[in-house]
C-alpha cells in the first residue's frame, strides 16, 4: 500500500522506522528545534516553518504561505513511493494533515477530493486541516474549490492529545487493497 503517515512531532521517529519511510516533510515554527530520524536522508527532508494559523498579519507568527504550498507539491511530485512519505508537525492535527491532502492530490490528482477527506477522517477523528493551508492547496492544484468543499464537509475534528500518528492511503485502492 502506498500511504502518507502523518505524525506528531513525538513520534517521528518511530513512525519513520515502523513504517520504513525514507522521506519527510516537517511543518515546524522556526523556534521549534527536532532531530531528523537517522533514517530519513537530509537530502530528502523538506523543513517548511510556519506555524498553525489561519490568517496571516499577526506579528510574529508566520502563515502558511504560497511558496510553502508549492514546496510540498514538488516534494511530494518527486516521492518514490516506494515507501511511505511522512509528514509532520507539533501535533499531527492541522497542519500535516493538510500536507497530507496537498501531497495525495500532487500525485494522484484524479481522485475525487471528498473520497480523499473521507480516508482522511477514517484514519483520523482528530485531524482538522489547516484551513489556510488547504486554500492555498486547491488554488495551486487547479481544484476549483474542491478540497475546501470537502474538508468543510468533514468538519472540525475531535479533540485531540498530540499523540496519534495515522496513515492516510493515497488512493482508494490503496486504502482497498
Amino acid at each position: 500500500m502506498t500511504a502518507i503517515i502523518v505524525s506528531p512531532l513525538a513520534r517521528i521517529a518511530e513512525m519513520a522506522v515502523r513504517h520504513g519511510a525514507r522521506e519527510m516533510i516537517s511543518l515546524m515554527a522556526k523556534e521549534q528545534a527536532f532531530h531528523r530520524p537517522a533514517v530519513i536522508r537530509a537530502e530528502r527532508h523538506l523543513l517548511l516553518n510556519m506555524n498553525d494559523i489561519s490568517f496571516a498579519g499577526t506579528g510574529d507568527l508566520v502563515a502558511p504561505q504560497e511558496a510553502h504550498v508549492r514546496e510540498i507539491i514538488d516534494f511530494a511530485r518527486n516521492w518514490d513511493r516506494a515507501s511511505p512519505l511522512l509528514i509532520h508537525c507539533w501535533m499531527g492535527v492541522s497542519r500535516s494533515p493538510a500536507a497530507a491532502l496537498i501531497a495525495a492530490l500532487a500525485v494522484e490528482p484524479q481522485q475525487d477530493d471528498l473520497a480523499l477527506v473521507r480516508r482522511l477522517r477514517a484514519a483520523s477523528p482528530c485531524a482538522t486541516p489547516n484551513s489556510r493551508l488547504v486554500q492555498i492547496g486547491d488554488d495551486l492544484l487547479g481544484r476549483g474549490g474542491l478540497l475546501v468543499g470537502a474538508v468543510k464537509a468533514i468538519g472540525r475534528g475531535a479533540d485531540a492529545d498530540g499523540n496519534a500518528p495515522f496513515m492516510l492511503p493515497l488512493s482508494l485502492e490503496d486504502a482497498q487493497g
